[in-house]
């Protein structure tokens, strides 16, 4: 059995990550690090595992040799402690943001502070299977995408890399969120009073997760950043400009190419039904992301539409899905909930 310790266990990814990993059959869970609860149990801060595991949060020093070290840590602390779990594991797993830039200066830019471990950005492997997957096979540090970002870029991947986007137009984001993106210690403007009813733009210009979506595509790309009153779920609606001539059997052909043998990406795009297009309330508990499109022939305007689980698709099962690769296992390994209907 490989031995895995999450880090920052007792929040919302890590106890996603806790929930797979223990029902993981490759898998034995050795650790789950928490600073705020040690010595008490998991299922009193995560109360869906009651009866899954007996585990109890332990600190740092109480775990010994491991294989396998998942950071779910807040932004811009996993750089400051990487390189003590290097040493200790021969694989680790970031979902914070501190690895998913490869520039440190990007990296200011968008984190307001100097990067405290710059010399190991270039030794990250982006944790997005369906762009990265055969570097991943000998990685032995992989940093997990944001949740917006994996979706924006699924949604307009299978077009950029064939060329039929206009790349001087860039592409423009508007991304929601649930609530359950901002973290289980999050502040008061996710209070239930200030949250409830609310569509709160957050972030109208620069958010960080258009530096990565840049990173990946190679193009300019353009977010803003909208809370919703959904605690999980994620949701982009993308507007790019395609190549003249480009047309809608050409787009389809690059979506059912791109994704045919992927087995976390649907392509979602339907001419009737309620969910004809993506939409992430039916992906919650998944870690499927469902992409789909609508094009405007007269004037080239592709609009895209991609939606997931930002703990799942978005966090904790992208990482997963990234150690199954990384150990030669079935990629679906511990991965086939399908989600819930009705929710």
């Amino acid at each position: 059995m490989t031995r895995v310790v999450v880090v920052g266990a007792a929040g919302y990814i890590g106890g996603e990550l806790l929930r797979l990993l223990i029902g993981h059959p490759e898998v034995e869970v050795v650790g789950a690090i928490s600073s705020r609860f040690p010595g008490k149990r998991v299922d009193g801060v995560h109360p869906n595992l009651r009866s899954a595991t007996d585990l109890l949060f332990c600190s740092a020093d109480q775990v010994d040799e491991c294989d396998v070290v998942f950071l779910a840590l807040p932004h811009r602390v996993a750089m400051t402690q990487v390189e003590q779990w290097t040493r200790r594991a021969k694989l680790v797993v970031d979902l914070a943001g501190d690895f998913r830039l490869d520039d440190a200066e990007v990296f200011r830019r968008y984190y307001g502070e100097e990067h405290q471990a710059p010399h190991l950005l270039d030794d990250f492997v982006p944790g997005l299977p369906e762009l990265h997957r055969e570097n991943m096979r000998t990685a032995e540090l992989i940093s997990v995408p944001g949740c917006m970002a994996v979706a924006g870029v699924l949604a307009l991947y299978p077009l950029v890399t064939r060329g039929l986007i206009d790349p001087e137009r860039g592409a423009q984001f508007d991304a929601r969120t649930g609530s359950s993106g901002s973290g289980a210690t999050a502040g008061p403007a996710n209070l239930h009073a200030e949250r409830s009813g609310a569509m709160r733009v957050f972030a109208p210009t620069g958010h960080r997760h258009e530096a990565e979506i840049s990173r990946h595509l190679g193009l300019p790309a353009a977010m803003t950043a909208t809370g919703v009153e959904a605690v999980r779920g994620v949701q982009t609606v993308c507007h790019a400009t395609l190549r003249p001539g480009v047309d809608t059997q050409a787009v389809r052909r690059a979506y059912r190419e791109q994704y045919a043998a992927e087995p976390f990406v649907r392509v979602v795009a339907h001419q009737r039904g309620i969910f004809r297009y993506p939409d992430p309330k039916i992906l919650l508990g998944s870690n499927y992301c469902d992409v789909g499109y609508a094009l405007d022939e007269d004037t080239g305007r592709l609009t895209t539409i991609a939606a997931l689980d930002n703990l799942v698709k978005g966090g904790a099962g992208n990482a997963v899905q990234c150690l199954n690769i990384r150990m030669g296992w079935p990629e679906t390994l511990g991965l086939t909930f399908p989600g819930l209907h009705p929710l």
